[in-house]
Formats: structure tokens, C-alpha cells, sequence
């Protein structure tokens, strides 16, 4: 069996170790906040990331159900609708597309 002080010594770095991976990268990102590449990041990423998402499931959902194309359709206009009368809410129009979608799908 170990010592005391080897056990709490492995311990103690262990713990230095991780609280040392994990303030690492807001360090090294502190310097990078006033990039003009990481600000183009942060306006351009979150459109980006959406928008491959969307494509994504669209592209599911005409494949699984290929006769019902018109219901993504309509729900894709739905949530363009709610999207740009709501003042671009995006949980709203989500919320709106994904209920006139499963409604379409469920009740025709």
C-alpha cells in the first residue's frame, strides 16, 4: 500500500492537471476574441451549422417518405412564414414548422 503523501501528491497533481486541460483553451482563445477570422466564425457558424442541419433532415425526410414530399414542403414554408412575421424567433418557427409537419404527417 502507497504512503499517505504519494496518494495525496498523485491527487493533487491529477487535479492540477485537469483544471490545467480545461482553462487551456479560454487562455488561448482570449487573444484570438478580437480576430476579424474568429468574429466572421461567430457570425457565420451558427447560420452554417442550422442550415447543414436542415438539409440534413429534409434530405431524411423526402427519403423516408417519398409520397409525402408536400408535407416538408409545407412545413419548410411554415417556418419560413413564422420565421419572418415573428421577427425571426427561431424557436417559435421551429416549434411552428415541427408541429405543422407531424399534423400534416398524422392527420392527412
Amino acid at each position: 500500500m502507497p504512503e499517505t503523501w504519494y496518494l495525496v501528491a498523485g491527487v493533487a497533481i491529477a487535479g492540477l492537471v485537469t483544471l490545467g486541460l480545461r482553462a487551456l483553451p479560454f487562455a488561448v482563445l482570449k487573444p484570438l476574441r478580437k480576430s476579424r477570422l474568429v468574429q466572421a466564425l461567430g457570425r457565420w457558424m451558427p447560420a452554417g451549422i442550422l442550415l447543414i442541419l436542415a438539409v440534413v433532415v429534409l434530405r431524411d425526410q423526402l427519403a423516408a417518405h417519398p409520397g409525402r414530399a408536400w408535407a416538408v414542403l409545407v412545413a419548410v414554408g411554415v417556418t419560413v412564414a413564422v420565421h419572418l412575421l415573428s421577427r425571426r424567433r427561431a424557436l417559435l418557427s421551429i416549434a411552428a414548422g415541427t408541429t405543422c409537419y407531424v399534423l400534416l404527417l398524422n392527420l392527412v
